[in-house]
């Protein structure tokens, strides 16, 4: 009876060490996982900050020459405005004559179609 009790007794401690190894081996697979998961999150973190940085140099490369294009166009159309009102001050005065004497230069006349009659 006491082999049997021994043999029970062995057979007890060799599946609590089976169970104790395989709850290890979970442990050490939760703790890969966990390791795998945080290296993919740092290397996702370090793809991503080079490519912002990437975008950020190519963006200001764009914005630059946009910044260029749009000083060019004010002072174009600062020119263009200073043009305009000189031109303007310019000929107001005889463009108002002009006008003026256009409209004051009447010459009164009877239509061909009138019809005179008494």
């Amino acid at each position: 009876m006491t082999s049997q009790s021994q043999g029970i007794q062995q057979l007890l401690q060799a599946e609590k060490r089976a169970k104790d190894k395989l709850e290890e081996a979970k442990k050490r697979k939760g703790k890969r996982l966990k390791q795998a998961k945080e290296e993919a999150i740092a290397e996702i973190d370090h793809y991503r900050l080079q490519r912002e940085k990437e975008f950020r140099h190519k963006q200001t490369n764009v914005m630059g020459s946009q910044g260029n294009l749009s000083t060019k166009i004010e002072e174009q159309t600062t020119e263009t405005i200073q043009n305009l009102t000189s031109s303007y001050h310019k000929n107001m005065e005889s463009m108002m004559k002009k006008l003026l004497n256009t409209i004051y230069d009447i010459n009164p006349e009877i239509h061909p179609n009138f019809r005179y009659e008494v």
